[in-house]
């Protein structure tokens, strides 16, 4: 059944955007009558006092080579709602990488300015964003797609489901969100023929973890700040391979780039792969669909999830193709 007409009226209230703002405005409003929001956090962005901030990673090698720009987008009513996205912005400043949030509503003018700044003074560029401000930064990634520019790293926290697919230009995306969720829940994919570093990690039964704090999660920022810094040195041996992880609750949420091939030996399982891989059973099982222990087939296929950084010298019988 197609979709109903609504009129110019009814289009202009189902709209993404206006959805999300009326929403989110309930849900402030149901916050302030139970007294869990302090208006204060809606005030100008300050940075943490020295007393109570939280103790930043030192800056590495990588970071004082690292010259690429970041610009972050906060969500609808992203001063209340968005807060952790000023939290990661500072976090990334601290280490050394230029960095600034914006609201999603100015996407273009700031996507405009970031093409002039590459023009001017050309280095990689990281776009992450949360709720709206994640479809602003795939968005954007598009409006640079446009202009020939490449994005070094593209990141979306919980974006909303009108999102469009990632853009050939995307050199790695990662998609952090909550199937779910009806403010966020976008499950952003490639479009057909992207040949970057792609993973997507469903939230969904993380019970802790909601719209309105996914982007706070020290973890997620810390991990974040850390891919941002390895963009200067890391890179990844042979082709890449998608991934797609539902994260199972009590577990440690661990941000992987991508996935790569390995081929089976004789006595090999996907837990001694898991095991010699050092990597999590779940993320090898959840991905390959099969018993843990069974033997495999020698040289079958199996994909187990990677970061972007020197590979650890394997010790155990399975063992990665060799680089094209």
């Amino acid at each position: 059944m197609g979709r109903p007409y609504l009129g110019r009226f009814g289009e202009r209230m189902f709209n993404p955007t206006r959805v999300a703002t009326v929403v989110c405005g309930l849900i402030l409003f149901a916050a302030l009558a139970h007294g869990s929001v302090d208006l204060a956090v809606a005030g100008p962005v300050t940075r943490t006092s020295e007393a109570t901030a939280t103790p930043a990673a030192e800056p590495s090698q990588s970071a004082s080579e690292f010259h690429g720009r970041a610009y972050l987008f906060r969500g609808a009513l992203g001063p209340i709602f968005s807060r952790g996205m000023d939290r990661l912005t500072e976090k990334l400043e601290d280490v050394g990488v230029t960095a600034s949030v914006y609201e999603f509503t100015i996407c273009q003018l700031i996507a405009a300015r970031a093409i002039r700044e590459y023009r001017a003074d050309p280095a990689p560029i990281i776009l992450i964003g949360h709720s709206m401000g994640g479809l602003c930064a795939v968005k954007f990634a598009e409006i640079l797609e446009g202009e020939g520019i490449r994005v070094s790293l593209a990141v979306a926290i919980d974006p909303a489901h009108v999102t469009p697919e990632v853009p050939l230009n995307v050199d790695r995306f990662i998609n952090i969100f909550l199937s779910k969720d009806v403010l966020g829940g976008g499950d952003v994919k490639p479009k057909p023929g992207y040949r970057g570093h792609y993973a997507s990690f469903d939230l969904s039964r993380r019970k802790e973890v909601l719209h309105i704090n996914i982007e706070k999660n020290d973890t997620i920022q810390e991990q974040l700040v850390t891919k941002v810094l390895q963009l200067a040195t890391a890179k990844g041996d042979g082709d890449p391979v998608p991934i797609r992880y539902v994260v199972p609750p009590d577990t440690p949420i661990e941000l992987w780039d991508s996935g790569m091939p390995v081929f089976a030996r004789p006595g090999d399982s996907l837990q001694s792969i898991a095991t010699a891989y050092h990597v999590p059973l779940w993320s090898v099982t959840q991905i390959n669909k099969g018993p843990d222990r069974t033997p495999l087939v020698p040289g079958e296929r199996i994909v187990v999830p990677r970061r972007l950084m020197p590979l650890v010298e394997i010790s155990g019988p399975a063992q990665a193709p060799s680089p094209r």
